[in-house]
C-alpha cells in the first residue's frame, strides 16, 4: 500500500490495525559512469515497496534528496544541508505521528544519510520526551488519541539495505573485492532490475581504491575522477538485481514484523 495512492479514510482504517509505516529514503547524486543519478532513491523505494507488499504495510512517499554535498562536483547531484535534512525527516515523522503512526521503519539507500537521519531521530525523541503534559496518562502506542500528547510512544529505526548481512554475503559471492563503497555493482544491478529500459553502459578503467578520507565535493572528485570508490559496476546485471531484491525484501520483512510489534 502506497500512502500517496490511498484516501484519508483508507489510512484511517489502516491505523486501526497497525501503527507502522515504511519510509524509503535515498539521495539524488552521481553514481559513476553507468549508474543512474537516482540510484539511491530508486533502490530504497523499490525495496520499500517490496517490503510493504510482503508485510502488508503502508509505504510513505520516498524522501529522494538527501545529504550528498560530497558529490556536488558532479552535474545532476542535488543535496540538502545536514540541518535542513534533519528537519525534513523530523517534520515527516511528526506529521504522520499526529495521525497515530508510532513505528517508523526507514529503508535507506545512501550512506551519507546515516548520520543526519540518526540525528533527526534524536531531535524527534527530544521533542516527544520534553513535550508538556496535560496531566493525563501518556498515550498508548495503539490508542494515540486517548491522551493529550499525540506524539508519545514514537519509535524510529533505520535499515541500510546494502549493509544487511544476506546482501553483503551475496555481493561478496558475485563481485568479490570489486564491490567497493560507492557506485557499487550491487546497487547498479538493482536499478537495472527495476528500470531495465534505463540501463547504461560505459568503458571503465580500474577504480581508485576506496577510502573515506576526503573533505568537500572538489576533494572527492579529485580523488575519484569518475565517481567510483573502488567499485566495478560494469559487472552489474538485471539478473543480479533480482537476486538482491528478493534477498533484501525477505530479510527486511522478518525484521519489520518484529519491529512493528515490539
Amino acid at each position: 500500500m502506497l500512502l500517496q495512492l490511498c484516501t484519508w479514510s483508507e489510512v484511517e482504517a489502516y491505523l486501526k490495525r497497525s501503527v507502522g509505516i515504511i519510509v524509503p529514503i535515498g539521495s539524488t547524486e552521481q553514481h559513476g559512469p553507468n549508474g543512474l543519478i537516482g540510484t539511491d532513491a530508486i533502490c530504497a523505494e523499490s525495496v520499500a515497496k517490496g517490503l510493504g507488499e510482503a508485510a502488508e504495510a503502508l509505504v510513505a512517499p520516498t524522501i529522494a534528496v538527501g545529504m550528498a554535498q560530497h558529490h556536488m562536483a558532479f552535474p545532476g547531484t542535488m543535496t540538502l544541508r545536514p540541518s535542513t535534512f534533519i528537519q525534513v525527516v523530523r517534520d515527516c515523522v511528526v506529521s504522520l505521528a499526529a495521525h497515530g503512526f508510532r513505528r517508523f521503519y526507514f529503508v535507506n539507500g545512501h550512506g551519507g544519510n546515516i548520520a543526519p537521519v540518526t540525528s533527526a531521530f534524536g531531535e524527534i525523541y527530544a521533542e516527544t520526551s520534553m513535550a508538556p503534559r496535560d496531566g493525563r496518562a501518556s498515550s498508548d502506542a495503539r490508542s494515540p488519541r486517548d491522551a493529550g500528547d499525540h506524539r508519545g510512544g514514537v519509535v524510529c529505526t533505520l535499515r541500510n539495505w546494502w549493509l544487511r548481512p544476506p546482501v553483503v554475503a551475496l555481493a561478496k559471492e558475485l563481485y568479490g573485492e570489486h564491490e567497493g563503497l560507492h557506485a557499487t555493482p550491487s546497487e547498479v544491478s538493482l536499478t537495472q532490475y527495476v528500470y531495465p529500459q534505463a540501463i547504461k553502459t560505459a568503458k571503465m578503467d580500474p577504480a581508485p581504491p576506496a577510502t573515506l578520507d576526503f573533505a568537500d565535493a572538489f576533494d572527492f572528485r579529485r580523488r575519484f575522477p569518475d565517481g567510483r570508490m573502488g567499485s566495478h559496476p560494469a559487472l552489474s546485471t538485471p539478473e543480479h538485481g533480482r537476486r538482491f531484491y528478493d534477498t533484501v525484501v525477505a530479510d527486511l520483512a522478518k525484521d519489520y514484523r518484529t519491529f512493528v510489534t515490539a
